[in-house]
């Protein structure tokens, strides 16, 4: 798929289709008015007679209009221009471009980039479109022996600009959307993996592969040799009922040229099974269970992100792969586990394991003095009751480091909320065998998540995005949705200094 941008006037394109707005009620964009004009009052003519009512998500495709030298021109309903914001863009977005795959049109000039989104610049709207495009042309059938086919694919969008000084905006916008892009679908085809396929050897083999492909990226495995070595005894009792070992993959970028300048630590839950141990989890879709890898898949994308752009910054990306089954070796409900750090933890439920392989990931990456560490995980349920499917949870020991988040999230489009992480909430870990539970008392529980994480981040500042809403969609059409790799990138573009789009 190839994009470009463009400054120019309707009635000069010689495309396939070009593709413009229309308002509620039967209301032509600047854009459509001007084709309406050169093909002398036919578009308005059809919108009079009711073909168009320019509802958001309306589409029209019109052959040969009169005097426009495009084969076709797609109308698409916008709603009411007044209520048009980044979503609905989004939307429509989408829709043009499953219209355009499926109505042949191969390549398309696109002046919905020129449409007013509230509060969205030039920029925004490329490379929002950009993503989108990528993201509404995904599949995932690598498995499937019959591969369904588009016989005249949409292989080309220019995006028209209004002015020839945007230009190298848009072109800045187009390169920033497909590295982003480029990222998600590496964290969607990760997550989509099959476990059988996709254990933690795989992630260790995706990231050595990374490091093959980009010269400013080194890859480092830690097996379960090593792990015991370093002590991470509690990161290594969840994967002791599966026979794939346990590995941590170390990928770490280094763009900035301070070598010794300190760099981002991200760290992704990667668990590419979990049946909650021998606190199992209900048969009902537990197939889904191969999505509580996705933390370390968007960290893999993120980082993938990144070494596309080559920005001037040093990122350790950490893949905390593992597996968590029952058997006869696996760790029980009641065990104590020594961490890496040497606090103690009582367990209470075998399900909640993923703190106790980021506890000791989080103690390991002390050794790179991180500027700030950021994890990411499908953590826990209690995150989905509490945001549902739509935004990410987040919690910080730094205010200005949840600020830069959250901030990202809105830039991004790829949102988080911060939740509390007050003092009160700590005691509901309280053991009395050990340091601390692995499960809080009932209530808050992606808050009390967060409390036991943030007692093995104290030497650095430090954040946490619980992704369980927001990883993957599930039922008929599940897949991995491949957040917050925008959001990680956007905030990797704002520390690199490319926050000034203008």
């Amino acid at each position: 798929m190839e994009f470009s941008v463009k400054s120019g006037s309707p009635e000069k394109q010689r495309s396939a289709c070009i593709v413009v707005g229309v308002f509620e009620p039967r209301r032509l964009s600047p854009i459509a008015e001007q084709l309406d004009k050169i093909s002398e009052g036919y578009i308005s003519s059809l919108l009079r007679r009711g073909d168009l009512e320019g509802k958001a998500g309306q589409m029209l495709l019109l052959h040969h209009v009169p005097n426009v030298l495009s084969e076709r021109v797609l109308l698409v309903g916008c709603g009411k221009e007044r209520e048009l914001d980044e979503r609905q863009y989004k939307q429509i977005i989408k829709k043009t471009i499953s219209t355009l795959n499926e109505t042949g049109s191969m390549e398309a000039v696109c002046f919905l980039t020129e449409l007013h989104v509230k509060g969205r610049d030039t920029y925004w709207k490329v490379r929002q479109a950009v993503e989108t495009t990528k993201d509404s042309l995904y599949t995932f059938n690598q498995f499937k022996s019959n591969k369904p086919e588009t016989r005249r694919p949409l292989r080309k969008l220019v995006f028209n600009v209004p002015t020839r000084r945007e230009l190298s905006l848009g072109e800045r916008a187009i390169a920033h959307g497909l590295a982003v892009a480029s990222g998600v679908k590496a964290g969607k085809d990760l997550g989509n993996m099959p476990p059988n396929v996709a254990n933690p050897a795989y992630l260790a083999s995706q990231a050595r592969r990374l490091a093959d492909d980009f010269e400013t990226v080194t890859t480092k495995i830690i097996g379960e040799q090593e792990m015991k070595e370093l002590g991470m005894t509690s990161y290594l009792a969840v994967g002791q009922g599966s026979k794939n070992e346990a590995m941590m993959s170390v990928i770490e970028y280094k763009g900035n040229p301070d070598p010794n300048a300190k760099p981002i630590v991200l760290i992704g839950k990667g668990l590419t099974f979990d049946s909650g141990g021998i606190s199992i989890k209900p048969s009902a879709q537990m197939d889904e269970m191969k999505y509580d890898m996705c933390g370390a898949a968007t960290v893999f994308g993120a980082m993938k992100s990144l070494a596309k752009l080559n920005l001037p910054i040093n990122v350790v990306g950490v893949l905390a792969g593992c597996e968590n089954m029952p058997g006869g070796g696996a760790y029980r409900p009641g065990d104590i586990l020594t961490t890496m750090s040497g606090q103690t933890v009582e367990v209470l439920n075998t399900d909640a394991e993923g703190r106790l392989v980021l506890c000791d990931a989080l103690t390991y990456v002390e050794r790179f003095e991180p500027d700030c560490v950021v994890d990411v995980a499908t953590l826990t349920g209690a995150c989905v009751v509490a945001l549902g499917h739509h935004i990410s949870g987040l919690m910080s020991n730094h205010n200005p480091l949840a600020h830069e988040l959250i901030n990202a999230s809105e830039q991004a489009g790829d949102r988080a909320w911060r939740l509390p992480m007050n003092d009160e909430y700590q005691e509901q870990l309280a053991s009395p065998f050990a340091d601390m539970a692995n499960l809080g008392s009932p209530g808050a529980g992606t808050i009390t998540a967060g409390c036991f994480l943030s007692r093995f981040a104290k030497k650095y500042n430090w954040a946490h995005l619980d992704i369980a809403g927001t990883a993957w969609v599930g039922g008929k059409d599940k897949s991995a949705t491949g957040r917050p790799v925008p959001l990680l990138v956007q905030f990797l573009l704002n520390r690199a200094g490319l926050e000034n789009l203008e």
